[in-house]
């Protein structure tokens, strides 16, 4: 994208020049970006699965409750459920490669995107709730659950969708619009 004197072009400019793109270049734009953002979750979701599965196998687990042990299981496998939907665009793109079907898979990549980053911040909680657990046990460790729990999904759900439904807004990326409706 050109700069506007060391800046970037201003919102208007961006989507003048988005218009102008083909629906081919869109498509590889919006999956492009797709694919740089799940980056990022990726990287998070793999550091919390590795300190997830090392807490397993250190002697103060062994000697945790039932409930802290259980509470483990189900994170562990929220992370692992986030891993394989973040992960699952790349091996969808690589199985339908030049196959004509980039729409299908921006579609369900976008699905996936957001399902997996609902499972990673549940996971996230758990890892919360499960070292508060630890901690200091019991409610102070449910609210600081609890506090966890409204700081992802305000952040990363709740606020942007305020966003995304208080305005249809012209500064909109039409390719997505059309595509994640």
């Amino acid at each position: 994208m050109a700069s506007d004197q060391g800046g970037v072009l201003p919102v208007r400019q961006q989507l003048s020049d988005q218009e102008r793109e083909s629906e081919h270049d869109r498509l590889t734009r919006n999956f492009n970006e797709l694919l740089q953002e799940l980056r990022v979750a990726q990287a998070g979701v793999q550091i919390l699965f590795a300190f997830l599965l090392t807490v397993a196998f250190t002697p103060v687990f062994q000697s945790a409750s039932g409930f802290v042990r259980g509470l483990h299981l189900v994170t562990a496998l929220l992370a692992a459920g986030a891993a394989a939907l973040l992960t699952a665009p790349a091996a969808w793109h690589r199985v339908l490669f030049q196959r004509g079907r980039r729409v299908e898979i921006i579609h369900a990549a976008n699905k996936f995107a957001l399902i997996g980053l609902g499972l990673l911040a549940l996971a996230m909680v758990g890892t919360v709730f499960l070292v508060a657990e630890v901690i200091v046990e019991g409610w102070l460790a449910v609210l600081i659950a609890i506090g966890a729990a409204i700081l992802f999904g305000s952040l990363w759900f709740v606020w942007p969708s305020t966003l995304r439904n208080g305005e249809e807004s012209q500064d909109a990326d039409p390719a997505t619009q059309a595509i994640t409706k």
